[in-house]
């Protein structure tokens, strides 16, 4: 028997052919993605509300408790180490240190896992650059989650490095910064990760962080480590210390005093 084909069905065919044709195709082409850049990772708006902190004696700041490990006293940087192992190198002076850009981050020579930890930081009053050049350090959690330290006041950057966030993640809730020559306070509850005896996650680190009494991370989930470019991820560690960068930036270094940790 004959069917007869008329050339609305014959186009019809030829283009349910050409569809075919290109799933086909589709289906054998995997694109590669673009290889990973910085700017990929950080994100400019919506822009942080800017909140005022309480005002505060420039000399007066919240002594240790009774149960605190002092980490750094005002005299010296006995309990730091740099990244080899010796002394640290940073310059104390009137009660607090400051950065020696060069020398290294450094670290806490005792590790950790949970904790309350205090520490204060100062921006240089005559601080100058712009966006993450301007007074750039960081303080992290176990050597590896990044709090980060910046000149966020009036100083534009991506919201996810700006001072207050866990940098590259999370934002702060509000800037609560304080103008450059004035202290500025941490404090944080840090929750560490664990994990199982595989090596996998069982359960990822958490943060709280008050910025001169202000909340700016209320009990965040991480994601990860803190990598410049990429995405964070975990691999299994046991305790870290707490280590401060010296970022390398070319402004102005900045100055810490009065850090202390009570451990949960």
């Amino acid at each position: 028997m004959f069917h007869f084909v008329t050339r609305s069905s014959l186009k019809f065919v030829c283009v349910a052919a050409g569809w075919l044709a290109v799933g086909h195709a589709n289906a054998q082409t995997t694109p590669t993605p673009p290889p990973m850049k910085a700017e990929m990772t950080e994100f400019w708006e919506p822009e942080v509300k800017v909140t005022t902190p309480g005002a505060a004696n420039a000399n007066a700041f919240l002594t240790a408790p009774s149960d605190a490990i002092v980490l750094f006293d005002g005299k010296d940087l006995s309990k730091w180490k740099d990244q080899d192992g010796g002394a640290a190198k940073w310059d104390v002076k009137d009660g607090a240190f400051t950065v020696k850009k060069g020398t290294g981050d450094i670290s806490t020579r005792q590790d950790f896992n949970d904790y309350q930890l205090h520490i204060e930081w100062r921006i240089p009053t005559d601080i100058q650059g712009q966006s993450q050049a301007r007074g750039n350090s960081g303080i992290f959690m176990q050597g590896i989650y990044e709090l980060q330290v910046l000149d966020s006041y009036g100083n534009r950057t991506y919201v996810n490095g700006q001072a207050g966030s866990i940098y590259k993640q999370s934002p702060p809730l509000v800037n609560a910064m304080r103008k450059p020559g004035e202290w500025n306070v941490y404090d944080v509850l840090y929750t560490a990760p664990r994990f199982r005896e595989n090596g996998s996650l069982f359960s990822p680190a958490r943060i709280t962080v008050l910025h001169n009494g202000v909340v700016v991370q209320h009990d965040f989930t991480l994601r990860g480590d803190t990598p410049y470019i990429g995405l964070p991820k975990y691999t299994a560690h046991g305790k870290g210390p707490i280590r401060l960068q010296d970022h390398g930036d070319p402004s102005k270094p900045i100055s810490f005093r009065n850090i202390w940790l009570r451990e949960l």
